[in-house]
């Protein structure tokens, strides 16, 4: 009997496991790319995009990111990730780094350190959180923490690709130029299905950022 038991519930996992893959499979995807063009109607790289569905899903810090320095820079220079995320931030210099952030979706401080730190960040809130090295003023980075799992950075034509499920999204999109920098950008909700093209003219003004020059001498080498 315990032997017909363990077999009739192995059944039924299998069974289970059988009816998830069918559903996943049932879920119809598509392409769509975006294109990002400034007011001038030139197109801008650098700029994020997600897709924001009508039901969020659940955070998950399974995946790692990293934002690395790297030449006494952050690379990337801008890391898109979804909320929930654990980010590592390794230091790939032979000198310290210092790494901080005040930004009120996720303030953090790692102190002067080689190598990489022993526990990644989580960035539990969607938000922008800007990014400085205390012992080096120019360095400058940003993580785009997103309200949804279909994302991406533009590339020098202004153009995101993404695979989404067929469905409703609100389409949003951030640059570091922007003038309100924790205001993205928003389209109207709409149905995405066969759809393969977007386009998105932001509406903010773009401020240069204004480059620091790097100190000749480093003490912390």
């Amino acid at each position: 009997m315990k032997g017909t038991k363990s077999g009739l519930h192995g059944m039924e996992n299998v069974m289970k496991i059988m009816g998830l893959l069918l559903l996943t499979l049932s879920i119809s995807t598509h392409a769509v790319t975006v294109s990002v063009t400034d007011k001038q109607g030139q197109a801008l790289q650098g700029a994020v995009v997600w897709m924001m569905p009508k039901v969020l899903p659940a955070h998950s810090s399974e995946v790692h990111y990293e934002m690395g320095q790297k030449n006494r820079t952050f690379q990337p220079h801008i890391l898109a990730v979804p909320a929930g995320a654990n980010v590592d931030f390794p230091n790939f210099d032979n000198i310290l780094h210092h790494v901080y952030s005040f930004s009120d979706t996720k303030p953090f401080e790692l102190k002067l350190y080689r190598d990489k730190p022993h526990a990644p960040i989580q960035f539990e809130s969607a938000g922008i959180v800007e990014l400085g090295c205390n012992i080096h003023d120019w360095m400058l980075g940003y993580i785009v923490v997103v309200d949804g799992p279909y994302f991406g950075v533009s590339n020098a034509e202004g153009v995101v690709e993404l695979t989404i499920p067929d469905g409703h999204y609100q389409p949003k999109v951030w640059h570091e130029q922007f003038e309100e920098l924790n205001l993205p950008e928003t389209l109207a909700w709409q149905e995405l299905k066969n759809t393969d093209a977007l386009s998105f003219s932001i509406k903010q003004n773009l401020v240069k950022k204004i480059e620091s020059m790097a100190d000749e001498f480093d003490e912390y080498e």
